[in-house]
């Protein structure tokens, strides 16, 4: 049996006081200390890991404002703070020992967008995705471009003055802030602009003034005093971020005092920021991207002057590893025929040089120019050249900078221990030094037989090198360190510096030597300033003048630290846990994602597949601390029935005395519960972290200790007893349908909006058809030439018993296209068993119907079911339980199945003037079969009709999901997000929805039964 687990981290009691009286003093956002919320903010996309004692979420600027005012009580003068926003630092910026303040969860509103002048006005939390969404319309977009845009807040790319792809023209996000709306640690409120120096600056504030007088005050005074020391050590690099941008905060003549450049870049160590005005670029009217191919990566980075001398908005490379990783992930389908390989040519590495301009014109003749000098050099077999591919449709060129922006996750996602982390990968130099500087860089990195991948911003002098190490071992942690002394004497050797894109975060031991003693010194005076008791993000950037703390350091502690107190074979086998690298791709703004619903709609960073993974590998290292071996338990759970006394214990543990004790597990169960089962994550992450695996077995033990609800048996044997309820349907649903049976149900078994079963049943509206006559010895007894006309169609326990005129139009249809339809006998597929972690239940329901299809697999007749999730779970989580014992039956999907036959049936001429189809397809099935949408176009345009895609996400029913009570308005939201407003812009009787579960949602919804996609064909063939 699983045991109780009372492991925490306990929380500072000056903390819990402080929490306390902000609670009083009126805070109106979030406060929370739970031992899981706190280990969701641990950790980012760095390798560090540091536990919060708190996570508080501010609504507006009077809760900011209030965090300070309240804090400011000499009580409370210990009490720490960092802000945070989309979590997706790589190297620790947001991560404290004190409390998060987590500004992304309210503070994400539009403020206001001005066109006429330019300009917009945001909260701090928006997702810059979400901000060039709204700017779109008014023919606007936010330029600074970042790898992270569909997850990264304002407030985080202007605490990191982001800048990625296309900074050469469109510069950094400071160049882009017009003012700022800022906090100090003391609640007073900073509003910046630029002002005249000699009138308002050196006059604001004194001594005893509040923080953000002073601040204006010192900051001007050191500016101005040490601006020739400034100007020495600032070389004009374009990312050349330094944390406190001392240089640009005035004009060249010094007399325009900008204090917001001191914001932008100091991750949070002077000031919350609250609002930012931002000024906005117009969207460039005419956009190409040469893709160019070379035979070597230093090829490719020899050449990239050439292409900056082109005059070109951006030149970004990628090398032949993140190549080679995006031809094994679901991105590599949007952009295979966009990067195809050269005919005997081995591609080692490309340029995608980019032109955007506002004239057609001009964009074409830079473009013309380009593609002429690269003739030239492919022809003459120069410089490594071997060929080039020239995109200039948007949405293609969209498609490969998502790939592009992949590659960070993607090099995560290396096979074995090590990984290639972020530590050293954002180094910056001269572009004209950069491919000497790599070339030394790779005999560093070689002669410690490390692999890397390499990507970046060539015509920045960027590149993000990342060296594979694996965290928990003690030996390769402390080669990170020496790595990071080498390479910052690197960078020093050809100009540049260690920190030329990410900021510095645990980075900051190394500030001292780059800026020296005199200037450094000076900003730990504007830190004094800003927040003379250092409550401001502690460690990072500079400590105030007079304080003896100490910065944070590249050796700090790590998530390996936790990790290896993990024994390595559960580590193997909780993997799709444990490689998780926190790069945050399941924060997607995007609406029209299915990645993660439960994050999208909650804006609970527990409940992401990031979240979830990290309360579960901590929930394995306090089993690992208990002398408790997971997958023992796991093992003896899976061959054991329960005894009376453990069903006894269960009982006690869940409605006795000790009900009320603590135990980690409930906060991990609580993560679990919420988690819709969709299973986008496992494909569109690119770790491929997999909650729904890591979920099922997690609940399997969990339940071990805890008396599981009546309705989860009620899912887990639904497939038995459907056969029976079949036999009568009409008294069933007359049973099911009033109000009080409704109500009934919901009270006692928290299970809401039923569905009827099919009257007619499957059996009735195909009384008497051959498809339903099964004979297995007379199919055996079918030569290899009579079973070519045959299909085997395997039914799944929801289409059939509730969606049946489906299944029987599929019978019409496949008789319609020449071909003899048999049903096959009804046997459980499992499916729910596995989301609800009836592990024991569900291998033996896998093992059974698996024998029976291996049989019908023998006939070499196509096994097709229409349902895709159920159809998938035979390829996915059969092979989980069953592993080699699975056999190699196939079960198609319906479009699987149709694709191929196309050829040998009759094309029909599409109908002029015909209204589309509209697809919605199930997230299973398109995160699962990347080119199901695509597909299913091929399909109709061969029978003279158009289908077009809709983009949505999760329709937010999952299976059962949606029926349970607990989850109903969890499962409305996430419908309301993609599913409804995509729906009511277009004709229901033209919409065709692959999924049960989803057709159920609309049902349930808009009071309207949509068709599958099959129906809408069985319409179409003749």
């Amino acid at each position: 049996m699983l045991p109780a687990l009372t492991t925490q981290s306990s929380i500072d009691s000056v903390v819990l006081d402080y929490l306390n009286e902000l609670d009083q003093a009126g805070f109106l956002g979030d406060i929370e200390t739970t031992y899981a919320s706190r280990l969701a903010v641990a950790t980012d996309n760095s390798v560090y890991q540091q536990l919060p004692q708190a996570v508080i979420f501010p609504t507006n600027i009077d809760d900011l404002s209030l965090i300070g005012k309240v804090g400011a009580s000499e009580l409370f003068r210990t009490v720490s703070f960092s802000p945070r926003g989309g979590g997706t630092g790589t190297n620790g910026q947001s991560l404290t020992q004190g409390v998060v303040v987590d500004i992304s969860r309210h503070m994400n509103q539009i403020l206001e967008v001005n066109p006429v002048e330019g300009w917009v006005r945001v909260q701090t939390g928006v997702i810059k995705d979400q901000l060039n969404d709204a700017l779109r319309p008014h023919g606007y977009f936010f330029s600074p471009d970042l790898s992270t845009s569909n997850r990264a807040t304002i407030g985080g790319m202007i605490n990191t003055d982001a800048s990625g792809q296309g900074s050469l023209k469109y510069g950094k996000t400071s160049d882009h802030v017009l003012s700022l709306t800022a906090v100090l640690a003391d609640g007073s409120v900073l509003n910046t602009a630029p002002v005249v120096s000699s009138d308002k600056a050196t006059k604001a504030g004194s001594p005893d003034g509040n923080f953000a007088e002073n601040a204006l005050r010192v900051s001007e005074q050191v500016c101005r005093e040490k601006r020739p020391q400034i100007i020495d050590k600032f070389p004009p690099l374009n990312r050349f971020l330094t944390g406190y941008d001392l240089k640009n905060v005035f004009d060249d003549d010094l007399t325009q005092f900008d204090i917001a450049r001191l914001l932008c870049g100091a991750e949070g160590s002077l000031a919350f920021i609250a609002e930012a005005k931002l000024n906005i670029t117009p969207i460039p009217k005419a956009r190409t991207l040469v893709n160019i191919k070379y035979n070597s990566f230093d090829s490719a980075l020899r050449n990239a002057p050439m292409m900056v001398e082109a005059n070109a908005l951006s030149v970004e490379t990628v090398d032949s590893r993140v190549l080679n990783l995006a031809k094994q992930d679901i991105v590599w389908h949007t952009v295979s025929d966009l990067l195809t390989d050269v005919p005997g040519k081995d591609m080692q590495g490309i340029n995608m040089v980019e032109f955007a301009n506002s004239s057609v014109a001009e964009n074409q003749q830079q473009v013309a120019e380009l593609c002429q000098r690269l003739d030239v050099l492919i022809a003459n077999n120069e410089q490594g050249l071997i060929g080039y591919q020239v995109c200039d449709d948007l949405a293609s060129i969209q498609k490969i900078y998502a790939m592009r922006k992949k590659a960070v996750g993607l090099l995560g996602a290396a096979k074995g221990a090590k990984k290639p982390i972020a530590f050293a990968e954002d180094t910056c130099v001269p572009p004209e030094n950069l491919a000497d500087f790599i070339a030394e860089f790779r005999q560093l990195l070689d002669e410690k037989q490390l692999n890397y991948g390499m990507f970046g911003h060539v015509d920045a002098g960027v590149l993000h090198v990342r060296p594979a190490l694996d965290m928990c071992d003690p030996e390769q942690e402390m080669l990170m360190k020496i790595i990071s002394d080498q390479v910052v004497a690197l960078v020093a050797k050809y100009g540049g510096l260690m920190w030329g894109e990410h900021g510095k975060g645990f980075r900051s031991e190394y500030g001292p030597e780059f800026f020296g003693d005199e200037l450094f010194t000076e900003l730990r005076r504007i830190k004094a300033a800003f927040d003379p008791d250092n409550r401001m993000n502690p460690g990072k950037i500079c400590t105030p003048i007079d304080s003896d703390a100490a910065l944070v350091k590249v050796d700090g502690v790590k998530r390996g630290f936790y990790d290896r107190q993990i024994p390595v074979k559960t580590r193997d086998s909780f993997k799709q846990a444990m490689e998780c690298n926190g790069n945050g791709l399941c924060f997607n703004y995007d609406t029209s994602s299915p990645m993660c619903p439960s994050m999208k709609i909650s804006a609970d960073r527990r409940h992401s597949p990031k979240g979830r993974a990290g309360l579960v590998r901590e929930w394995l290292r306090q089993l690992a601390e208990q002398g408790i071996d997971p997958l023992v338990l796991e093992q003896k759970l899976l061959t054991t029935t329960p005894t009376i006394k453990q069903i006894i214990d269960r009982l006690k543990n869940t409605y006795g005395s000790q009900r009320a004790a603590y135990d980690y597990s409930h906060e991990v169960m609580e993560a679990m519960n919420g988690c819709l089962a969709c299973k986008a994550c496992a494909s569109q992450c690119p770790i491929k972290v997999d909650v729904p695996s890591f979920r099922s077995r997690f609940m399997h033990m969990y339940y071990s200790r805890y008396q599981r609800p009546a309705k989860d048996y009620l899912v887990a044997y639904v497939e038995s007893y459907l056969p029976l309820m079949a036999k009568a349907p009409a008294l069933f649903n007359a049973v099911m349908r009033p109000q009080w049976s409704q109500s009934l149900t919901a009270k006692t078994i928290g299970y809401v909006d039923m569905p009827a079963l099919s009257v007619p049943t499957l059996q009735e509206r195909l009384d008497g058809h051959q498809a339903t006559r099964f004979d297995l010895t007379w199919l055996q007894a079918l030569s290899d030439q009579e079973r070519q006309h045959y299909v085997l169609i395997v039914q799944d326990p929801f289409t059939s018993f509730y969606d049946a005129d489906v299944v029987s139009d599929f019978v019409l249809l496949a008789e319609k296209l020449g071909k003899k339809p048999i049903i096959v006998p009804f046997k459980p597929n499992g499916k729910a068993q596995h989301v609800k972690g009836f592990l024991r239940q569900f291998a033996k329901t896998a093992k059974n119907t698996a024998e029976f299809l291996n049989q019908l697999s023998a006939l070499n007749i196509p096994l097709v079911g229409v349902d895709p999730a159920l159809v998938l779970c035979y390829r996915d989580e059969y092979n989980e339980v069953l592993a080699d014992q699975r056999g190699d039956f196939a079960v198609l999907t319906a479009h699987e199945w149709l694709l191929p036959l196309l050829p040998e049936l009759q094309k029909q001429k599409a109908a002029e003037k015909s209204e589309p189809w509209h697809l919605f397809a199930h997230c299973t099935e398109k995160t699962k079969l990347p080119n199901a949408e695509k597909e299913w176009g091929a399909i109709f345009t061969h029978f003279g009709a158009v289908l077009e895609t809709v983009p949505v996400g999760c329709c937010g029913m999952a299976g059962t999901f949606g029926h349970e009570k607990d989850k109903l308005e969890m499962s409305k939201g996430v419908y309301e997000l993609s599913w409804q407003q995509n729906l009511a812009q277009r004709d229901p009787e033209r919409c065709l929805v692959t999924g049960y579960s989803c057709r159920s949602q609309v049902k349930r919804f808009e009071h309207r039964k949509l068709k599958h996609p099959v129906q809408a064909l069985l319409q179409l063939v003749p």
